[in-house]
């Protein structure tokens, strides 16, 4: 029989909707996964899962039972809320009656990278919660080995961000709070190469780089780009545009750019038919 919850004062209920913030977050090394299909795709990864909360009328969907079963068959303690009461809790304006307080993972870079002339993409200081999903979406798409997020960057287990992912956190490393230093010291240890996107006279265009050895590609801030520091010790690369467009979005950048690079170490011979 699941245990129910009717205060919106019980420690549960409030640990979740104290989770909306990031210094809480920090504090506790926790997020929430909220939505159904977001929560399946947390119930198949291997991740921590503290316990959840949900409704009764998500309880009497086939679907929603389906999860509450998985759920229950890895020995997540889930608690039956009022929808008043999980409103309270959760993050989206129409709730779907199902959240997940979840452990982060991956909190700093390894010593070393798990495969061969792997690739990595990088964050700096990029702002938007959407931008940075889309971002993480991508490099799960290509098969990338990581994602970085140098300090300044958003909070990858916010709300938003973990909702744009689309559930690709659960699939692909994210490594947040890393400096640049680390950054520089990783790329050192693993003999890769680093990549920064910028429209400079040094750069030259993004499909003329060789991506078929260890590669970390920088994308940077939304207004700023990619810091100085960054771009003084990185090998600059732009994305050709002949159009009237002044630039294109980070995220859109990071797919063109990780795309080329999945298209070289897939494709690379392919000749297409006539």
């Amino acid at each position: 029989m699941m245990e129910r919850i009717d205060s919106p004062a019980n420690k549960k209920v409030k640990l979740a909707a104290a989770l909306k913030q990031r210094k809480q977050r920090e504090k506790t090394g926790l997020f929430v996964a909220e939505g159904i299909r977001l929560c399946e795709m947390a119930a198949e990864a291997d991740w921590p899962l503290e316990f959840g909360l949900l409704t009764r009328q998500l309880q009497e969907q086939e679907r929603g039972a389906k999860l509450v079963e998985k759920l229950t068959g890895q020995n997540c303690p889930l608690y039956e809320v009022p929808e008043a009461v999980f409103a309270k809790a959760a993050g989206t304006e129409t709730p779907q009656g199902i959240l997940l307080v979840m452990g982060q993972k991956n909190s700093s870079l390894p010593e070393t990278a798990e495969r061969e002339n792997p690739l990595y993409v990088v964050m700096d200081s990029v702002q938007d919660p959407g931008n940075a999903g889309t971002i993480i979406r991508t490099a799960d798409a290509v098969g990338a080995d990581g994602v970085i997020l140098l300090k300044g960057s958003v909070d990858v287990y916010g709300d938003k961000t973990v909702r744009s992912t689309m559930g690709s956190i659960f699939h692909v490393p994210v490594y947040s709070g890393v400096s640049v230093e680390e950054l520089t010291d990783f790329v050192r240890r693993n003999d890769l190469q680093l990549l920064a996107t910028a429209l400079d006279e040094t750069a030259k265009p993004h499909f003329q780089q060789d991506f078929s050895r260890g590669t970390a590609v920088v994308m940077g801030n939304e207004g700023n780009g990619v810091s100085r520091e960054l771009l003084a010790i990185a090998q600059n690369i732009y994305i050709p545009m002949y159009g009237q467009a002044e630039s294109l979005n980070v995220g859109m950048s990071a797919a063109i750019v990780l795309y080329e690079a999945l298209r070289q170490r897939q494709y690379r011979d392919f000749v297409p038919a006539v």
